[in-house]
């Protein structure tokens, strides 16, 4: 059974019928699964999904469905009088749920991606029927009795590590708790995951609202043509002919920030970003966090801990939110004092141009890109020509992935997307043999979560005869009238980050989908998709995808050089508003009495105030009536996963550039010890193993040019 909107699966109450009543619900079932798609296996490659056949009338007749059939299965399971096994127990619990999981796994894709009205209803409507479902499997004393009563040391393998798990999961949910706590606990979780849903459809109405409207081109002095045309047809596009519209990214900051020459155009923008979600109309988020945050702490209070941070990190790398907390810390105080000199030289080529005015968070970016070029002779509009996406992908990231575990992609048009933006590809593995599907969508649209992230539509599993489906998701800026489609080194390295998502999901090697690629502690998910980064600016692999998109010339290595001195230009205001939302998360998550839930906004300023990182002029990179990855995407109490999981980065990446730099015998090393083992094994021993020794926290300071080298 794989979990997965924030570990909820499904259900309904099992309805006690006649036998000719059972006869009619047995044909009636019997129709919807022959004609409902998404409760057939897939007759395409590695069951990749029929998008071509799926309609949003078919989600909720097969939730329906697999509600039903799931409930049957766990009550079999609950029920056998058979002497608990490994297979009568925990690998039935595994293999259950199948037809619900399929239409999950592509409606949750689509609602973070492709999402209308119709999904979003659906959406609101089952949140709490999922979480009434995910409450009768894991709070089941049954189930978790039979579990329990299994020998751990009779089993081996991938058997053990899967029950170890289910027990962990069954404890953590509360499936020990009395039957009274037990009911409050549905009763919490199910108001939860409504909230959640209901945070996450706000916030699409929020940024949506969010865009900003501008009457005159002049107000958009600095944009290129095409960031122009594109905000002109986005006007037309909403009815406002002749105007320009700039949408909003999920961040606090906003990516044409660095290029607009109009203050008060910067301002706006960022005033709207930083606003979206409170002001006090349909989109506003605040009351629904407040209570979220209460509800969280009823919930660990129930399972016996002072806060839900505590409770949410016993199964993760850090095990307490003191340790996270402490990792944050160590790098917080240099990083704001680097902010500071990064400041002050920002506020020095304001006064010497005679701006007459103090540093503002939106003038930081215009100006820092000033000031790189100033340093680094580097500027932005010099670099965007080497970097088309399609190059980039083809002959960047595919070409590294090659370099690196000898895979190769091959254009699939024949396969069924769910938007016409979205591109297919098979992969193959070194020795020739196909392994997987991989989908990729890479423009914003209004219906889109922001961000980038990487989803897997089929989980690998040698048990289910499984190869893995994927897609990487992002929000790039769509090009108007066919022009080329030109990216930041910032988007360059997002891309590498996610296909780093994509090879944990690759190269998934597992029995069982629980264990599968990806599915690993929030803390160390990040760090495959981090280490990938690197090889974005690798000399060799740099040069084979910077071409210039019109000459095609290599990018000069001039221009490389540049890159590479600048790369840590800046690191002080990307540390702090990274650092600021994790502290925010966990002090949100850390609170011990409902008393302390103060209104949003005031909560939020004395969290950062405690912590010294109540910056101005650099603003947490998620204001909390925003901050969608703990409130709605699954990282509550675990935003400080980034940080500790780029820890574990520069490690390896320091090992690697000791051993040789990203070559095949490197990568095939990082493919056996962390890429393939799920969580199979203990990880802190295979990152031990990898590297030789444990996570130290002077490879991030040195990395991050905090100290010097």
């Amino acid at each position: 059974m794989k979990t997965l909107k924030n570990i909820l699966m499904s259900s309904a109450l099992i309805l006690v019928a006649s036998a000719s009543q059972s006869q009619s619900l047995t044909s009636t079932n019997s129709n919807i699964k022959m004609t409902n798609p998404l409760l057939q296996k897939s007759t395409l490659q590695y069951q990749a999904p029929p998008f071509d056949l799926i309609k949003d009338e078919h989600f909720k007749p097969a939730f329906e469905y697999g509600l039903k059939i799931h409930d049957k299965e766990i009550e079999k399971i609950a029920t056998n009088s058979a002497k608990p096994t490994f297979q009568n127990t925990v690998l039935a619990l595994e293999l259950s749920g199948v037809d619900l999981n399929r239409a999950m796994g592509v409606f949750y894709n689509l609602t973070g991606s492709n999402t209308n009205p119709t999904l979003q209803a659906i959406d609101e409507e089952y949140a709490s029927i999922f979480s009434d479902h995910n409450d009768k499997i894991y709070l089941n004393s049954k189930i978790y009795t039979r579990i329990k009563a299994l020998d751990l040391n009779a089993l081996k393998g991938e058997d053990k590590k899967l029950t170890e798990y289910y027990l962990q999961q069954f404890e953590l949910a509360g499936a020990n708790l009395s039957e009274t706590d037990k009911e409050k606990m549905k009763k919490i979780n199910g108001e939860l995951a409504s909230l959640s849903t209901q945070f996450g459809n706000k916030l699409l109405i929020a940024r949506k609202k969010g865009a900003v409207l501008f009457d005159n081109v002049s107000d958009l002095d600095g944009l290129s043509n095409d960031e122009i045309a594109a905000a002109k047809a986005k006007a037309t596009e909403a009815g406002l002919d002749g105007k320009y519209l700039i949408g909003l990214l999920n961040t606090t900051q906003q990516p044409l920030l660095p290029s607009l020459k109009n203050r008060a155009t910067r301002e706006k923008i960022y005033q709207s970003s930083w606003n979206r979600a409170q002001n006090n109309d349909d989109g506003d988020t605040r009351e629904l966090i407040e209570r979220m945050a209460k509800l969280r702490l009823q919930k660990a209070n129930l399972m016996g801990k002072k806060s839900f941070a505590e409770w949410r990190l016993q199964d993760q790398m850090a095990k307490s939110p003191q340790t996270a907390m402490n990792l944050l810390s160590k790098i917080a105080r240099p990083a704001v004092e680097k902010a500071a000199i990064e400041a002050k030289e920002i506020q020095d080529l304001i006064d010497a141009q005679k701006g007459g005015f103090k540093l503002e968070p939106w003038d930081w970016n215009f100006y820092a890109e000033q000031v790189r070029k100033a340093k680094y002779d580097l500027d932005e509009s010099q670099i965007k020509p080497y970097f088309e996406i399609t190059t980039v992908l083809e002959k960047g990231v595919f070409y590294a992935a090659n370099e690196m575990y000898g895979i190769t992609f091959k254009e699939r048009k024949d396969l069924p997307v769910y938007n016409p933006d979205v591109v297919a590809y098979e992969v193959f593995d070194q020795d020739g043999k196909s392994m997987a599907i991989y989908y990729l969508d890479f423009y914003t649209r209004d219906n889109k979560n922001g961000g980038a992230w990487m989803n897997n539509f089929v989980n690998q599993s040698h048990y289910l005869n499984q190869k893995p489906v994927i897609v990487n998701v992002y929000n790039f800026s769509k090009p108007a009238n066919g022009n080329a489609s030109l990216i930041s080194f910032d988007d360059v390295t997002t891309m590498f980050h996610e296909f780093g998502h994509t090879l944990h999901g690759l190269f998934a090697n597992q029995q069982y989908v629980t264990l599968s690629g990806t599915s690993v502690p929030r803390d160390y998910v990040e760090f495959p998709s981090q280490i990938n980064e690197h090889a974005a600016l690798d000399p060799h692999i740099l040069k084979n995808y910077a071409l210039h998109y019109q000459t095609k010339e290599v990018i000069p290595q001039a221009l490389i050089n540049k890159i590479k001195n600048a790369e840590t230009f800046n690191k002080g205001y990307d540390v702090t508003e990274l650092l600021a939302a994790a502290t925010l998360d966990l002090a949100w998550h850390s609170i011990e009495n409902e008393a302390d839930v103060k209104p949003a906004l005031e909560f939020e300023n004395l969290a950062l105030k405690k912590y010294g990182l109540l910056v101005n002029e650099v603003p947490t990179r998620y204001h909390s009536p925003y901050f969608a990855h703990i409130w709605g995407g699954g990282y509550s109490a675990g935003y400080y996963a980034y940080t500790w999981s780029k820890t574990l980065d520069y490690n390896a990446f320091d090992w690697m550039q000791a051993n040789g730099g990203m070559t095949r015998a490197n990568g095939d090393r990082f493919r056996k010890y962390i890429l393939s083992v799920g969580n199979s094994v203990d990880l802190n021993q295979a990152f031990k193993e990898f590297i030789g020794h444990d996570m130290q926290i002077g490879p991030y300071l040195k990395n991050a040019g905090l100290i010097n080298k």
